[in-house]
């Protein structure tokens, strides 16, 4: 296996890296005579108080450097990836795969299929455990990494085999089993593929999961449950169809009966909607305490109602009652726009300031309601061309690539600006959405 040296972007200040002197371009070869694979194996090796380093400096000279610290202190070094022998790649040919669903010729990285329990313990990215040797499942089991993140789909072998069109892909129960054994955790998602794994399957899938869901550190911890989503590029030959208002009230139905009927018998729910079910219904979203404290967050659970509580939060503490003359455009996917009216009215209670709300679809992916993250900079030369846009557009950053002015079909955020002839402020969270609005 080739390993690669952990190379260095970022030395925190007041670290025990910037006092070594350790500059960004360096790279770490070995720890105590280890080669670090990935973070994990990094962050594994740097709890000892005594460390040994092999360090290789961007003109590629080699230095040895010993440092003595305290325990678990960490040395204050970002690296260029999490793994350092490259990606594990996914062998499944899911048709709902997102990578099978782009137009060719955009930056690589949107083409890379990980099934990686690696990333999937550090950064919370689902695998389907169809990929993984018996090293790596030593590994696991080992270095008790848990939770891991899987996207289950189906438990009954020929459903799930169907949909992974991977024969391994019916050893779910078994592999759910391992994990029991070993009292180790899961968050577990259902991609609900109409006529495929819904009715009478998601019925069957969800029970299997939720037979996991017992003890004082239950191997399922939560289930999130989430609409198929299909975009115009996707293979013709895929035998999906996409969820209909109909089909989104159907299965938030059988959900919800199904999480009644947990709590009677248990006192607690493990299974959960996913928000855009309910935006695709049109119906209203489940309160704030139906979500407990948030187990699947990251996978659309909870997030838009969690965003209105700390807006509503923050509008408190930060809004004036009065701002210097300003109008600025608050651009999000119309799968919101229904829950987000109120947020827009606060915003226009202060004097002086007027934040016009648009909410559009995509008509780069070709869909007719769309989540705010799938905005393209295509979209919004498109449908905001000769729309008097203000002092400038308010832009949730979760249309951006990761720490880059990047939208998913590569236009950049000055692209888009140069287009509209307008400035753009990318907003990351509610603090910079207001303080950008009140500045």
């Amino acid at each position: 296996m080739n390993i690669s040296p952990a190379r260095i972007t970022k030395v925190l200040p007041d670290s025990i890296g910037a006092e070594i002197g350790f500059d960004v371009g360096d790279a770490i070869v070995s720890i105590n005579g280890m080669r670090p694979r990935d973070l994990i194996d990094y962050q594994f090796l740097c709890a000892d108080e005594v460390l040994e380093l092999e360090v290789l400096d961007e003109k590629g000279k080699t230095h040895q450097i010993e440092i003595e610290k305290d325990y678990d202190e960490d040395l204050g070094l970002e690296f260029e990836t999490a793994l350092f022998d490259g990606l594990i790649q996914c062998n499944n040919r899911c048709p709902f795969c997102f990578i099978d669903q782009q137009p060719p010729d955009k930056r690589s990285s949107l083409y890379f299929k990980d099934d990686d329990y690696r990333l999937s313990f550090l950064y919370g990215s689902y695998l389907t455990l169809t990929n993984l040797s018996q090293r790596e499942w030593d590994r696991i089991e080992q270095m008790r990494l848990s939770p891991l993140y899987v996207s289950v789909h189906a438990t009954e072998p020929e459903v799930r085999i169907r949909l992974l069109k991977n024969q391994r892909a019916g050893e779910i129960l078994q592999h759910i089993k391992w994990f029991q054994e070993r009292r180790l955790q899961i968050h577990a998602q259902v991609v609900v593929c109409p006529g495929i794994n819904d009715g009478v399957h998601l019925e069957q899938t969800l029970r299997d999961l939720a037979s996991f869901h017992t003890g004082d550190l239950p191997t399922v911890a939560s289930v999130a449950v989430v609409p198929v989503g299909l975009t115009r590029f996707r293979p013709q030959e895929d035998e999906l169809v996409p969820v209909t208002r109909e089909k989104a009230r159907e299965v938030i139905f059988q959900v919800r009966k199904f999480q009644q009927e947990l709590k009677q018998n248990s006192g607690s729910n493990c299974v959960w909607l996913a928000d855009e079910w309910f935006l695709i219904a049109g119906e209203e979203l489940p309160c704030e305490a139906e979500y407990e404290d948030y187990p699947q967050i990251d996978n659309g659970v909870g997030s838009i109602r969690l965003f209105i509580k700390q807006f509503l939060k923050t509008a408190r503490e930060l809004l004036p009652k009065k701002v210097e003359n300003r109008k600025l455009t608050w651009v999000v996917g119309n799968a919101v726009e229904q829950a987000f009216q109120p947020l827009v009215k606060q915003l226009n209670a202060v004097s002086g300031l007027s934040v016009n709300m648009l909410a559009l679809s995509s008509d780069y992916w070709g869909q007719d309601i769309s989540v705010t993250g799938l905005l393209t900079g295509h979209d919004l030369i498109l449908k905001l061309q000769g729309v008097d846009l203000g002092d400038g557009i308010l832009l949730p950053s979760v249309m951006l690539k990761h720490g880059e002015l990047i939208f998913l079909d590569d236009k950049t955020v000055e692209e888009v600006e140069s287009s509209l002839n307008v400035k753009i402020f990318p907003v990351a969270n509610v603090e910079e959405l207001i303080e950008i609005c009140i500045k």
